[in-house]
């Protein structure tokens, strides 16, 4: 997928049924399905490094889940199903054992990749008995805990050893990966990268949409002919515009040439765009260079608590003022809410220490491997 900063959501709304059956959504905290999911599950008795190891299989795929949008890119208006055939158990208003709470508040904004991927592990998994798959077998982790193997040593049995667990991921509410405004010729910015880069993937699969050289964030002619051949495919209208319809399409068939959702997956990775300064930015001004702005402030709100999220509507607010003041404050610079070359350029740094630190998850550019040192519960 493409939203490529995983997150921890604050709620995830789950369809009470199968995906096309008529029943009810419920929004329920994050932490509150997983501890329902994990009481549905598996037996609280269970060896801690067992439990452990289940819960962070149960964290992990409802965040694929989000983060591929598997179900939202195909119009639904739900994250995942309570259907075991093809999700996890969910029993609406069920009670959940203390064993497993305890563990859930202490790991619920952790969770599993593969070493060098950003996805979260589409982490499969059964009980191993009246049911087998390709995955985590949950009577076998209990039989492995009873051997002494801690809750990493667990699940490298069934996922292998280039899996590793990302700690304290930011926690946000739900953010669409569609932009919130058509991508046409003229845009620039991280969104026309993102397609960019999804066109080129999509391409290796059907030949006949064109690719895109060089990526570079500007949706010039050569992408607009890009978009124009993936529409004409995919019978979506022709306009060579990457409105609401063409860009899910786009991230379905991302997600899907690439397996993100699968637990043998190709992987997302990332790369760098680099942005310089366009002049000075203040309150009043509109247009691509505030939507740079408002992102990198977006990134920076994630990582440091005083600084507030913005909207990225690409005009330079109120809001987006009081953003500004509030990361000026935190670096040490003059709190005057303009952006200027010394405060562009810090917010620049500070994004790009995230994209690179070994301490996150990552930033929204595709193509960049990622490292994230892993800790054994």
């Amino acid at each position: 997928m493409v939203t490529v900063l995983p997150y921890i959501p604050r709620t995830i709304t789950v369809h009470l049924g199968a995906p096309d059956a008529y029943a009810a959504n419920v929004s329920v905290p994050f932490s509150d399905y997983v501890k329902n999911v994990a009481s549905s599950e598996i037996y609280p008795t269970w060896d801690e490094s067992a439990l452990t190891a289940n819960i962070l299989a149960i964290i992990s795929f409802a965040l694929n889940r989000v983060y591929t949008e598997f179900y939202r890119s195909r119009g639904y208006d739900f994250d995942i199903t309570s259907s075991t055939a093809i999700d996890q158990k969910f029993i609406n208003g069920r009670s959940y054992f203390d064993s497993v709470s305890t563990i859930v508040d202490n790991i619920f904004d952790n969770y599993l990749r593969r070493m060098g991927f950003v996805e979260p592990l589409a982490a499969k998994f059964c009980n191993g008995t009246t049911v087998t798959c390709e995955g985590l077998s949950q009577w076998g982790s209990q039989s492995l805990a009873q051997q002494g193997l801690n809750s990493m040593q667990i699940l490298r049995r069934y996922y292998g050893n280039n899996i590793e667990l990302v700690n304290n991921a930011p926690v946000r509410g739900y953010t669409p990966s569609y932009p919130g405004t058509p991508l046409r010729l003229g845009s620039r910015g991280p969104q026309v990268t993102q397609a960019q880069v999804m066109l080129n993937r999509i391409s290796q699969n059907y030949p006949a949409i064109s690719r895109i050289y060089p990526v570079d964030g500007i949706f010039g002619e050569q992408t607009e002919r890009s978009v124009i051949s993936f529409q004409r495919i995919f019978n979506l209208t022709p306009d060579g515009i990457i409105g609401k319809a063409t860009w899910y399409q786009l991230v379905r068939l991302y997600v899907g040439v690439n397996d993100l959702a699968e637990l043998e997956s190709q992987g997302q990775t990332f790369f760098r765009v680099n942005w310089q300064g366009s002049g000075t930015l203040q309150e009043g001004n509109t247009g691509q260079s505030v939507r740079q702005l408002q992102y990198m402030l977006r990134v920076v709100s994630d990582y440091i608590d005083t600084v507030p999220s913005v909207a990225i509507d690409g005009i330079f607010g109120p809001a987006t003022q009081a953003a500004v003041i509030a990361y000026q404050r935190h670096a040490g610079l003059t709190p005057d809410g303009i952006v200027g070359t010394n405060t562009w350029h810090s917010l620049y740094n500070q994004v790009s220490g995230i994209l690179s630190s070994e301490e996150t998850a990552g930033l929204q550019y595709p193509g960049q491997p990622l490292r994230q040192g892993s800790s054994d519960y």
